[in-house]
């Protein structure tokens, strides 16, 4: 009998900009409605196999345990377990690729997997003490510790426009693109509404290169990164069910062909997803000529262009329907919101066989999975 995991069921809120539509709701209060509805669409299936764990990926770190407070508040019942995981931006990607694991080895059968961030103020934290000093508060969380480069990503990712030669002009021109494609783009099968908020928030109609390029530098005044080829700050949640062949029989599913993490510079964290995804090809015995959809988290323009470079993408596969520039990035799901898009594009019947999504992360890491269409 096979264990090989497969991706059914995907769903997730609307991304929320940060302050506006969700701005009273917590992690759990974006999780909950989620798990709900991929646990109803299991139900109309005729999937009654019990949920065997929730595992969550979560950045800000509110504490408590948010999967499990977010399972139970999703009615799922109190027999249900559930896990936080933390990857920073990767944190939704990592969640699946520990449920498909546990799926893979035989030890579960049916697990609820994404992510949830709520980008609401949190309380400031403490970096531990240096020798003979007192703890420092922190507006973040170091992503390396001292005497590792530890820019902050807005800064990394002028740093890496400079080293790769990527222009201010490329860069608005890649974002025009995410912005036009998102706004053309029918999301609504996907989206689960909450608190009366049922599209994305941050698209908007009619950015053009001309537009984008009178908008500031963001980071700094000779930066290229702005707040148009750069994402926004984000609320949102989404959800998967990793599951076997045996209980996702007759449901339109995504084989998981590979997973990977990998890590590098921590100067240019840009640049995580490119180990992380030779090494998601090399592991399913593919190439990158072979995928047919991109889903790469947007976080900036930079980012993906540099990528894009490195492993010789060809850009008009990357998000074809937008992405975070035009969407936003809630940090802890967007891994999982990348996976709600490639099964949104892979499931239709002119769906491309083989998509990859991948995530570059502070600190210089990266994660990256492979989907394979199962029919």
């Amino acid at each position: 009998m096979s264990t090989e995991p497969v991706l059914v069921a995907a769903r997730r809120t609307p991304i929320g900009t940060a302050g506006h539509g969700f701005a009273g709701r917590t992690v759990t209060d974006l999780a909950a409605p989620v798990l709900a509805a991929v646990a109803g669409a299991l139900r109309d299936a005729g999937i009654d196999a019990p949920v065997d764990d929730v595992v969550l990926g979560n950045c800000l770190g509110p504490g408590g345990d948010p999967a499990r407070v977010a399972a139970l508040q999703a009615g799922l019942g109190t027999e249900v377990p559930g896990v936080t995981v933390d990857r920073q931006c990767g944190s939704g990607l990592e969640a699946v690729i520990q449920a498909a694991l546990r799926v893979r080895s035989g030890a579960d059968e049916l697990i609820l997997a994404g992510g949830a961030e709520s980008a609401r103020p949190a309380p400031g934290g403490f970096c531990p003490p240096a020798a003979g000093a007192g703890p420092v508060r922190y507006t973040r969380a170091p992503f390396a510790p001292p005497g590792f480069p530890d820019p902050d990503m807005g800064v990394a990712a002028d740093d890496l426009a400079r080293v790769r030669g990527i222009s201010r002009e490329r860069q608005d021109e890649y974002a025009a693109r995410s912005h036009t494609l998102a706004a053309a783009a029918d999301f609504t099968a996907e989206i689960v509404p909450v608190a009366g908020v049922g599209r994305d928030e941050r698209i908007r109609r009619g950015m053009t290169t001309a537009r984008l390029a009178r908008l500031r530098p963001s980071f700094g005044p000779d930066g290229t990164a702005t707040a148009g080829n750069s994402c926004g700050i984000s609320d949102g949640a989404a959800v998967v069910a990793v599951t076997t062949p045996r209980l996702a029989a007759g449901l339109p599913a995504l084989r998981i062909a590979a997973t990977a993490v990998a890590a590098g510079d921590p100067a240019l964290p840009g640049l995580g997803p490119v180990p992380a995804i030779r090494k998601v090809l090399r592991r399913a015995g593919r190439t990158v000529s072979e995928v047919g959809v991109v889903e790469i988290t947007e976080a900036f323009a930079s980012v993906v262009l540099a990528v894009a470079d490195e492993l010789e993408l060809d850009e008009s596969l990357i998000c074809p329907e937008g992405g975070a520039i035009a969407m936003g990035h809630p940090w802890g799901a967007s891994g999982a919101v990348l996976l709600t898009r490639l099964a949104s594009r892979m499931l239709r019947p002119d769906g491309p066989e083989l998509g990859l999504a991948a995530c570059a992360i502070g600190g210089g890491q990266g994660v990256a999975m492979l989907l394979e269409r199962t029919a």
